[in-house]
């Protein structure tokens, strides 16, 4: 720097020399240029701020729009319940606290039905029921259970319901016989030689219970027999 000073001044500061004019410049220092010097560096925070302000501002709107979308999929959904409900409750979904609430509701319009003769004169009042068809079953079941009606036979299931019916019949029998010869003072050995064969009975009538669960139509379905609760049965 005093190289250039010494340059730049006139001829008749000739006198001076280099080292004095280093002496005096020696406390100044450049101005610092990183990062593109003062005025550069203001640019570059006053652009960084502005960019984050636009980032939050964007996900302050994103969020909104989410909100807003998410409010209308609740009012449709709430909507659509509301619908599936007696018209008396529409409009009051939180005062529904159970199905109950529901049931009452028909409940009360049958009794008003009832009140006003509603249930008077109905087609088929005094007539048997026409039990041909079944409104609840599939329709190629019912026309399948209608052929085996007019033919004389049952479902399968119907069949294994009997049969299993029968054979736990005739097994307790024959457990209470064995149980009685036992009480008796009879031989032990023949106890215990009944006991496996009545044993053996009661596993084959569970596989026929265990199949007959299989093909049943829901809520028909039975429990298998165990032996230390009908042994049970027979000390009480």
């Amino acid at each position: 720097m005093a190289t250039r000073l010494a340059r730049k001044l006139p001829s008749s500061f000739s006198a001076f020399s280099s080292s004095t004019i280093t002496k005096l410049t020696s406390g100044i220092s450049p101005p610092s240029m990183s990062h593109g010097g003062p005025g550069l560096r203001c640019a570059s925070s006053s652009s960084s701020s502005s960019s984050s302000t636009t980032t939050t501002g964007s996900n302050s709107s994103s969020s909104k729009r989410e909100k807003k979308i998410t409010d209308r999929l609740s009012a449709v959904i709430d909507a659509v319940n509301d619908r599936k409900l007696p018209p008396e409750l529409r409009g009051q979904r939180n005062n529904v606290r159970s199905e109950t609430d529901i049931i009452n509701v028909v409940e009360q319009r049958i009794w008003h039905s009832m009140e006003e003769g509603q249930f008077e004169n109905l087609a088929g009042k005094g007539k048997p029921l026409n039990l041909n068809t079944n409104p609840h079953a599939d329709p190629a079941e019912d026309t399948l259970y209608r052929i085996l009606s007019k033919n004389g036979c049952a479902p399968e299931w119907v069949e294994l319901n009997k049969e299993i019916r029968n054979k736990v019949s005739e097994w307790r029998v024959a457990l209470k016989k064995a149980w009685t010869s036992k009480c008796n003072g009879n031989d032990e050995e023949k106890w215990i030689e009944r006991c496996e064969s009545l044993k053996k009975q009661l596993r084959d009538i569970n596989d026929k219970v265990f199949r007959y669960n299989l093909i049943v139509p829901f809520g028909r379905q039975m429990f298998g027999l165990k032996w230390e609760k009908e042994v049970a049965r027979l000390e009480e």
